[in-house]
């Protein structure tokens, strides 16, 4: 089973196409990170809709990524904003339950340096996340935090227990800095999601992997340790790609998907299959 993002192309208007291209590329399941960054509010119509074409197409759903949200976002210091932030991110906790999945990822958003600003930062986080833990295990959902600021997510994980708070490893994020896989092996137990992407180390690209300085050796073992339980995820765009064609960016990432895979298969193999 391999995962493809959504938002190959583009994270705006109807899904359809890309899903569709996305199963006749060979992929089984999808990333849902359309309108990831926006203020857009699911429909129940537009989720049936969505549930519809994924059956039609045999697909299924490794996670969602849940909105960061421009006015309404769920870490604002704005009482409002904050508010209705949570709103959007129970809307996506209620579509990928409905789509079948059990996992929603959030950005956090950094730590601000001035101490007034960052008792208020901590307040509101932790505001919104008690506020959404009961509407997420309700739906059997859990929420992973994507990796930015590993030391924030540390003290998160030390307020908040495994059964609903994990790690989304962010292999693009995790490479633009020296540590970043030392910091997931220290995280390993907590990993729920993986978007796997390639860079040159020095900015956020969305490349296909094998073709940047990911250490994708090193990640494929500490993946096959760690308590991640689905399968390989990307979240490789085109934007960056200098590819044009869609059916040939998504051939790619297949390829670089099945490779990548086979990576972890061995890994877990040479460590006995434990995690």
């Amino acid at each position: 089973m391999l995962s493809m993002t959504t938002d190959y192309a583009t994270d705006r208007g109807c899904p359809e196409p890309a899903l569709r291209r996305i199963a006749e590329a060979g992929f089984t399941h999808v990333h849902w990170c359309h309108h990831w960054s926006t203020d857009f509010v699911y429909h129940p119509s537009e989720i049936t809709r969505i549930a519809a074409w994924l059956d039609e197409l045999g697909l299924g759903v490794t996670d969602l990524h849940a909105s960061a949200g421009q006015e309404k976002r769920w870490t604002s210091p704005a009482e409002h904003e904050r508010l209705a932030g949570v709103e959007l991110v129970k809307n996506r906790i209620e579509m990928v339950a409905a789509l079948g999945s059990d996992v929603i990822i959030l950005h956090t958003g950094s730590e601000p340096e001035d101490a007034a600003e960052k008792a208020a930062f901590w307040r509101q986080l932790r505001r919104s996340l008690d506020a959404l833990e009961p509407a997420a295990r309700q739906s059997g959902v859990r929420i992973a935090v994507e990796n930015g600021e590993f030391d924030l997510i540390d003290k998160l994980f030390e307020s908040y227990g495994r059964d609903y708070l994990g790690l989304c490893y962010d292999a693009g994020h995790g490479n633009l800095r020296p540590d970043g896989l030392d910091r997931l092996a220290m995280l390993k137990r907590r990993l729920l999601s993986i978007h796997l992407h390639d860079n040159d180390g020095n900015k956020d690209q969305h490349n296909l992997p094998f073709t940047g300085t990911v250490d994708w050796p090193r990640l494929a073992g500490v993946l096959a340790a760690s308590s991640y339980a689905k399968w390989v995820n990307l979240e490789a765009t085109m934007r960056n790609s200098e590819i044009d064609d869609e059916e040939e960016f998504l051939a790619r990432a297949f390829e670089g998907a099945t490779r990548f895979a086979r990576m972890i298969a061995e890994a877990r193999s040479a460590g006995g299959g434990r995690r």
